[in-house]
């Protein structure tokens, strides 16, 4: 992972800082494409990366309202938007409520 090859300041626990310590939130779009283009990942939006976080806590099957505190969200309809579940996942899940419903209508 890229992150993991960066050293770390011990003063500081943020991934973006400056000596002065926190990014303000208008120094933060400045500091993430310099990261992104040394990455080269010019494609990715910091929005991709918020809603690629929510759909991952989707799939955990975790609660909109948890993902919503941590998206830094008060209102869950917004959050509802990112957190959308692929494919894959309701495939899975309504593979297993035709499983449960055949054993309660026909069982063996």
């Amino acid at each position: 992972m890229i992150l993991d090859g960066i050293e770390r300041d011990p003063m500081h626990d943020e991934v973006f800082w400056t000596e002065s310590g926190r990014l303000k939130i208008n120094q933060l779009d400045s500091c993430y494409y310099r990261v992104r283009s040394a990455a080269d990942l010019d494609h990715v939006r910091l929005h991709d990366l918020r809603h690629n976080f929510a759909s991952h806590a989707a799939s955990m099957s975790e609660t909109l309202p948890m993902i919503a505190k941590l998206l830094g969200r008060a209102d869950i309809k917004m959050t509802a938007r990112y957190a959308h579940l692929d494919d894959a996942s309701v495939m899975e899940t309504c593979e297993a409520i035709g499983a449960a419903l055949r054993m309660v209508l026909a069982p063996e």
